[in-house]
């Protein structure tokens, strides 16, 4: 293994990867493939894989690919819908069903049945200025190849076919309109990432460590990193040197990220974001519904909180939920403490977190909104998409943490971002994850970013060319530039991952 600038000194691990997520899972999978020999420790503060932002019940459970998610699409001024991000996503979605399908294949996870699922993804509207959004975007994006299945319709009938539950109890004279796109996915992350880390603690010179917390991190004079770690059972206290640290710990990534004390880490923040479900009860109401049905976010929302209404395959069983609900707490992590935002404030980045706040008032009142929500209120925005919903069907589940990127701007002081940001030292010897959606669906995609970032000299060699070729075929090419490469890529992994047909209601 070889870097922009090569370390000395003895070593306990080429690579340390920090926290048991959908994220490390992705990078250490790879590595190994690309590098058989490569020694990895892995280290989780929790007593399993994918318990926080990973875990099924925590995140979306979309296969965000851009097909229903308005947040991707914004309108501009002028009133043309921007569909570059959408292209990004679903681009990096097909990334990275090529891996899986790869690690299904090569038989390094079990039955995809376990972990992907075909549910079709629904953009739902009503009022006339919303249909008059929708019809836009739909428009914009059947120019791009990928999203040339789309469907779109104003007829309420053909609602009505699609998703029963959301026209049913609705006024006849409302104007609605659909688009639907019957390739979309339910992805369970959790089952995806233990299925990667039960692979790779099979293989040799790979260790996974649970219930070590991750104390501190610094670099020696060779250009290692001394990473201390403490076992919370025992409660025993130890230095791992690597050569290469992933700090891949979700919303606890921060934090660590600040100890490392690398430059192109300061003036970063985080704000956190807590999220909340109603998870229908009714087994005769969960029966008739089979989509993914995405609204628009209510003014100065997070994207995290755009509303769905949402069929999810969980440990095998169907299940509907609605949501999510924001609110705020001042935890990292679901799993956090209420002192992770406080103590995350530092000299380098407290003007930055400032600016943020004061530039987004709209969603700090949208919060204390969400905060104070009674469970009617929570029905009354349920109503809008089921309007027969009754509150004995549904129950608050709690989802996880989020904690989006605040950094640095020139003009602005500091902005808020809503998407993923690697963050990497200039040699390439650590690299931070920072941020939220639509994260677990591009891992991929984020992880070979990662990979060009800091082993830059391996990547450049044939083997490695190789072998990320043999991974994901598409490596290199622009899938949103050609249809017959689209289409062929889908059909190849659609049969891999036995996702060639919709659930039928």
């Amino acid at each position: 293994m070889t870097k922009k600038k090569k370390t000395v000194g003895k070593t306990d691990a080429d690579v340390i990867l920090i926290g048991a997520g959908i994220m490390s899972a992705t990078l250490g999978v790879l590595l190994k493939q690309l590098e058989p020999n490569l020694s990895i420790e892995i280290y989780e503060r929790l007593d399993i894989a994918a318990a926080e932002s990973s875990d099924a019940w925590n995140n979306a459970g979309t296969g965000h690919s851009a097909f229903c998610e308005l947040n991707y699409t914004p309108e501009k001024k002028d009133g043309t819908v921007e569909i570059k991000k959408a292209v990004q996503i679903a681009e990096h979605f097909e990334v990275s069903k090529q891996f899986w399908s790869y690690l299904v294949n090569k038989g390094l996870v079990s039955d995809p049945c376990n972990f992907i699922r075909n549910i079709p993804h629904m953009s739902f509207v009503w009022g006339k200025k919303n249909v008059e959004y929708l019809k836009k975007r739909y428009d914009a994006l059947t120019q791009c190849d990928l999203f040339s299945d789309m469907q779109y319709t104003e007829d309420t009938e053909l609602v009505k076919n699609w998703a029963p539950l959301i026209m049913d109890g609705r006024k006849k004279s409302e104007k609605v309109a659909a688009t639907k796109m019957d390739l979309g996915t339910d992805v369970n992350f959790g089952t995806l990432t233990r299925d990667m880390f039960n692979n790779l603690k099979e293989q040799s010179n790979v260790n996974l460590y649970f219930n070590h917390e991750i104390r501190d991190l610094k670099k020696d004079k060779d250009g290692n990193w001394i990473v201390k770690v403490k076992d919370l059972e025992s409660g025993d206290k130890r230095k791992r040197v690597a050569k290469f640290v992933f700090i891949g710990a979700g919303g606890g990534s921060l934090p660590l990220l600040e100890k490392s004390d690398i430059p192109e880490g300061k003036g970063f923040g985080g704000f956190p974001v807590s999220g909340q479900w109603l998870k229908c009860t009714n087994e005769e109401i969960i029966k008739k519904h089979h989509a993914k049905v995405y609204g628009k976010a209510a003014v100065g929302a997070p994207p995290m909180s755009v509303p769905h209404l949402d069929t999810r395959m969980i440990n095998g069983k169907q299940a509907l939920l609605f949501g999510p609900y924001a609110g705020f707490s001042t935890k990292f992590l679901k799993n956090g403490s209420f002192l992770d935002l406080p103590k995350s404030i530092k000299f380098n980045n407290i003007r930055p977190m400032l600016s943020a706040g004061l530039h987004n008032l709209d969603l700090t009142k949208y919060l204390i909104e969400q905060v104070r929500q009674s469970p009617e209120d929570r029905l009354e925005a349920l109503k809008e998409y089921l309007p027969t919903a009754e509150l004995k069907d549904w129950e608050l589940e709690y989802a996880g943490q989020r904690v989006q990127v605040i950094k640095k701007d020139e003009k602005q002081g500091g902005i808020l971002e809503f998407g993923t940001e690697v963050v990497s030292a200039a040699d390439g010897s650590i690299a931070a994850l920072l941020g939220a959606s639509p994260g677990a669906s591009t891992a991929v995609s984020i992880m070979l970013d990662l990979l060009n970032r800091c082993f830059a000299d391996d990547l450049a060699t044939e083997e490695w060319q190789a072998k990320i070729k043999e991974m994901i075929p598409t490596y290199g090419k622009d899938l949103a530039q050609d249809a017959d490469l689209c289409k062929e890529t889908r059909n190849r992994t659609s049969k891999v991952l036995k996702i060639e047909n919709a659930v039928e209601a």
